[in-house]
């Protein structure tokens, strides 16, 4: 039997509030966006918790790129928060 996950719709609180806290800090407050919009968080959250080796996954929100892995949830230091390369 699969092991269980936490009950909100399965997603991990945690990551979902990290991603959020994140995109705060770099200036997108939480109301100018829709996150399903960009992001399924309850796939991702399955996705890392299911994977044996590294697992890293890129996308964009409110033109802020963010990099998820098993362990964060960061902003490339190499492309400026916020700035768009246009």
């Amino acid at each position: 039997m699969a092991p269980s996950t936490p009950s909100d719709s399965e997603t991990s609180p945690d990551l979902l509030v990290e991603i959020v806290e994140t995109l705060e800090v770099h200036g997108v407050p939480s109301d100018s966006y829709q996150l399903h919009d960009a992001i399924d968080v309850e796939a991702l959250d399955r996705l890392l918790a299911s994977s044996a080796g590294d697992v890293e996954v890129r996308f964009t929100v409110e033109e802020v790129q963010l990099v998820v892995t098993q362990d964060s949830v960061d902003v490339p230091l190499d492309e400026p928060a916020g700035s768009p390369n246009q």
